[in-house]
């Protein structure tokens, strides 16, 4: 009874979404566990060409002020590296409120409608990662 259970754990599907996504690292390495990279989004033509290649069904849905959270697939885990320039150690270190690094806001706010519209549900997971 326990090993079905481990097994059945194990084989469970979970899905993602990658926000900033680049050229879908997040996806590549969450796939190689088998967690099914859902949807992403990017702006930028050659990362996006990229991520096509390597995940072709996976739904690509662009600029992130454009997107509501509450009416794309649902996810488990949401992953997002929004940009850094202000941000980084190099820069200006302007924080949260510079202009290319509050696009961070965006991504909190599609989790919170994601949560509004599945009544907290999803996702489970949001993973930032950024620079120091």
């Amino acid at each position: 009874m326990k090993d079905d259970m481990i097994k059945k754990d194990y084989n469970t599907n979970l899905k993602m979404g990658s926000l900033f996504d680049g050229i879908g690292v997040f996806p590549l390495s969450a796939s190689r566990y088998g967690i099914s990279p859902t949807w992403a989004s990017e702006i930028e033509k050659a990362p996006v060409s990229i991520t096509k290649r390597h995940f072709p069904h996976m739904l690509h849905l662009g600029d992130i002020t454009k997107i509501d959270g509450g009416k794309i697939p649902p996810v488990h885990i949401i992953t997002f590296g929004s940009p850094c320039q202000n941000l980084s150690n190099i820069g200006k270190r302007e924080g949260l409120t510079g202009s290319q690094s509050s696009l961070f806001y965006h991504a909190i706010r599609i989790i919170e409608e994601m949560r509004c519209a599945t009544n907290g549900t999803y996702p489970v997971i949001a993973v930032w990662e950024n620079v120091m």
